[in-house]
């Protein structure tokens, strides 16, 4: 397996997923199923305790038992051939006994997923800190809200971030949630019946699956890779959650825009040839490694169709996919998570730009300050004649309204003014940031 690139990974998940912590995880099983199979009277506890103690990592060559799985076919095997010539003679004969190759594979697999979601719900915390410290000090900041890539209404920077918020609240709440409910033990042995344990077999997972920290599943889930296939495909929507974000911060950071920059760091952000460049690295990476997440999950799901008792390629598949999307997700947060946590924020250009259009923003607000007079259809066609003006003439909004007639017949300069103050037409903003807030404090505090 080749290391993971640093660009598109981080170094935590990286660990978590490395060769050797696949390893060690598959040591972990075959120690923890020797003991519950021990405790169930199914082995002699001399056979686990040996058996456990041989459960070393450190004792292996990870290397070696990787190459000696391309012509196995599967990892299990030259572990298991490499752990009983480790154990002392006492256990030899009950390594592995009564599981299969996929059992020991699958419950490392859940192991790691285990450790893969609680390292993304912790930065997704930290992302979430973020935006709720932007949303609450961003609260009245004035921007353009854009639509289609056209400046639409006014809104608050403060209420974009908490946007962000609510969507990586959403986030966190999931994926523990697949964590606390998901993450089970597997173990069936050779096709699903655990036939060759007798009448311990349930007994056995039960006592595995303490020992695990794990769930008990109803029934083994050799070929039923629902789970596996949900777990994959909340991680792609986590990567789709930064994308958006990361899309917003390169958006808001082009320069005719200027609205928000990324802070700068020696060697952060430059260009080869051009000296004044000073480009939104944490973002841009941001949206490659959601790209690589996304794309990686398809695979997972397309495994779910897998041929009766055990699959043939669909769960191999995974063996590959899973890693890289647990490494891209994770790469994604990360680099959004730095460019928030220095994301340096330019409330005058915001100002100014909201400003730039002579007050076409607040077009729709002075339609509905004219509508409860005479009706929102006139009142849309006084408005759209003085936009027209303001096109056609390069004055202000303000300007086209106080010299038409019509309008003034119907509305005072006050009531034109006020309804063209863009802080006066932020509707629920302020109650929208609220409940964001409230909300991502409320999974916070359950979150452990």
């Amino acid at each position: 397996m080749a290391p993971a690139n640093p660009m598109f990974s981080t170094p935590e998940m990286a660990a978590i997923f490395s060769p050797g912590a696949h390893v060690g995880r598959m040591l972990e099983f075959e120690a923890a199923l020797a003991q519950a199979e021990a405790a169930a009277g199914v082995i002699p506890a001399e056979a686990a305790q040996a058996i456990a103690a041989a459960c070393r990592v450190e004792r292996f060559d990870v290397p070696a038992l990787y190459r000696a799985a391309v012509p196995a076919g599967t990892l299990a095997i030259p572990l298991v051939r490499a752990l009983t010539e480790q154990v002392a003679p006492e256990g030899r004969d009950y390594v592995h006994w009564g599981a299969t190759s996929q059992d020991v594979i699958d419950t490392a697999m859940v192991l790691q997923m285990r450790d893969g979601l609680s390292l993304l719900i912790a930065r997704l915390l930290d992302v979430g800190d973020t935006c709720a410290a932007l949303a609450e000090q961003h609260r009245q900041t004035l921007m353009p809200g854009r639509t289609l890539m056209q400046q639409a209404l006014p809104i608050t920077f403060g209420l974009k971030a908490a946007r962000w918020l609510g969507m990586t609240t959403r986030q966190v709440a999931r994926l523990d949630a697949l964590r606390r409910e998901v993450l089970v033990v597997q173990f069936g042995g050779a096709a699903g019946t655990l036939a060759s344990l007798g009448a311990d077999g349930t007994r056995v997972v039960k006592l595995l699956a303490e020992r695990l920290g794990l769930g008990v599943p109803d029934l083994p889930w050799h070929a039923e890779r629902d789970r596996v296939a949900e777990i994959a495909s909340a991680l792609g929507v986590v990567a789709g959650a930064m994308a958006k974000i990361a899309t917003d911060l390169v958006l808001l950071a082009q320069t005719e825009v200027g609205e928000v920059s990324e802070g700068a760091a020696p060697g952060k952000g430059g260009s080869s040839a051009m000296p004044q460049k000073r480009n939104p690295v944490d973002a841009t990476f941001a949206l490659a490694a959601a790209r690589l997440a996304m794309g990686a999950v398809p695979v997972v799901l397309s495994g779910m169709a897998q041929e009766q008792e055990r699959a043939v390629g669909g769960w191999q598949a995974e063996w590959e996919a899973l890693p890289e999307l647990f490494l891209s997700t994770a790469s994604a947060v990360e680099r959004v998570r730095q460019a928030l946590s220095g994301l340096e924020v330019d409330a005058e250009r915001m100002r100014g730009n909201l400003d730039m259009g002579g007050g076409l923003l607040l077009a729709e607000s002075l339609t509905m300050a004219l509508a409860r007079r005479v009706g929102r259809p006139e009142a849309y066609r006084l408005v759209q004649a003085a936009v027209a003006r303001v096109r056609e003439e390069g004055t202000t909004l303000r300007e086209a309204a106080m010299a038409d007639e019509q309008i003034r017949a119907v509305v005072t300069e006050d009531e034109i003014d006020q309804a063209l103050d863009p802080a006066g037409y932020l509707g629920s903003t302020d109650a929208f940031i609220d409940r964001a807030l409230a909300r991502y404090r409320e999974v916070r505090a359950t979150v452990q």
